[in-house]
């Protein structure tokens, strides 16, 4: 689905995704990654959602956002509550969604200069 015309190259965002990929500017990206306004960071988590484990969100923790938006694939699916523990003590919210609810919030969300990353996970199967 595309979304929009990207007419800020100042900052990342999705114009385009579906099951496999998204597509930030010119590139497009068919492993799971984080996109957060001015970095992106294309070796997140090596595995599906079901391989998701605290390393993943301890990562995530260390990125320095206010919020985490975390599509899980082509289905909402929410992870176990004990990996979301170096969210919590790092009081960094999380809003869990579908890739294409995830993608259409982050670009919300950067269009508001807010401090989010979105990370992807793609499930093409």
């Amino acid at each position: 689905m595309k979304l929009h015309l990207d007419q800020n190259a100042q900052y990342h965002t999705i114009a385009r995704y579906d099951a496999r990929h998204v597509m930030i500017g010119p590139d497009r990206h068919e492993q799971n990654l984080i996109v957060m306004p001015q970095q992106l960071v294309p070796d997140w988590h090596q595995g599906d959602f079901e391989s998701l484990d605290e390393a993943a969100f301890e990562r995530l923790a260390g990125l320095g956002c206010e919020i985490i938006i975390l599509g899980t694939g082509m289905r909402q699916r929410f992870p176990q509550p004990k990996l979301m523990k170096a969210l919590f003590n790092a009081r960094i919210g999380l809003e869990v969604m579908d890739l294409g609810s995830a993608c259409r919030t982050y670009n919300i969300l950067v269009s508001e200069h807010r401090n989010v990353a979105a990370a992807l996970i793609f499930d093409p199967a």
